[in-house]
């Protein structure tokens, strides 16, 4: 059963017992307090199916229905719990992927100190270095950032799915890897390192109250520490609700292809 599954059965049977408790009084109340009208309620429907925004959810006097305001608190736990968890040692191992740490020493330093998430000690750099093919066509690695859950829920599938992708239109990918503890910046010292003609991240993205699986690419041509945020190349919402990580995967290859093939990223991509 899935996070989101366990979730919703948890949701479901508090309602039905606070109902039962209550002898319905949420549905007495809603009487009361009808929803406002709507000009155009298929409209409303279409937009609620396209959406996990809380929208057109109605009300139970002057708040929210019990359903609603206990899933919107599931939801915020969730994505605290998402931030503060570490990524599953056995998938890392399992994608045969070796871990190495920014300069935070743990979750707190890593959430209070964004500056140390871009950098990694000597010895750090040292091991990258030995462990990694140098001077790689296209450098690959996942990073934790600011969603643990989001490289449980994606990294299988799109880490071969953009490496397939990549060897299949004939690009070089060097050793991929795995950042503890990273900000997206660590990216710019990984290709100075390494001398990576384009370096991509996989990273978690700061969840939210609609999913707190959300993946995003960040792809850089030649980059440097210091470099404008503006030369970076993303790719956001890869989770199950957005795009899919396999498909995400295949998209992303295609653009490091177009990356290399005119020698720029970011905004000049579509100068």
């Amino acid at each position: 059963m899935t996070h989101e599954e366990l979730v919703k059965r948890i949701t479901e049977e508090v309602v039905r017992q606070l109902l039962e408790k209550k002898g319905g009084q949420d549905s007495q109340l809603s009487a009361k307090h009808p929803p406002l009208p709507v000009e155009n309620p298929a409209a409303l429907e279409q937009m609620k199916r396209r959406t996990p925004a809380r929208i057109g959810v109605g009300r139970a006097g002057p708040r929210l229905r019990t359903e609603t305001l206990l899933k919107l608190r599931a939801d915020h736990a969730q994505a605290r719990d998402s931030v503060f968890r570490d990524v599953n040692e056995g998938l890392i191992k399992g994608l045969g992927l070796f871990t190495v740490k920014t300069l935070c020493q743990d979750r707190n330093e890593h959430l209070t100190r964004p500056d140390l998430g871009r950098r990694f000690s000597e010895e750090t750099a040292r091991e990258i270095k030995a462990k990694c093919t140098l001077n790689p066509q296209v450098q690959i690695y996942l990073s934790d950032g600011l969603s643990s859950q989001a490289i449980d829920a994606n990294a299988a599938d799109i880490l071969p799915a953009l490496t397939d992708g990549l060897q299949d239109l004939g690009i070089g990918v060097g050793t991929p890897f795995f950042v503890q503890y990273g900000r997206v910046g660590a990216m710019d010292a990984i290709s100075e390192l390494l001398n990576a003609e384009v370096t991509c991240v996989l990273i978690g993205e700061r969840p939210g109250l609609a999913t707190a699986n959300s993946m995003s690419a960040y792809i850089a041509y030649r980059a440097k520490v210091g470099m404008p945020e503006s030369n970076r190349t993303v790719v956001s919402n890869i989770h199950s609700g957005g795009i899919p990580a396999a498909e995400a995967g295949a998209h992303i290859a295609g653009l490091i292809k177009t990356i290399l093939e005119r020698k720029v990223s970011g905004v000049d991509l579509g100068a």
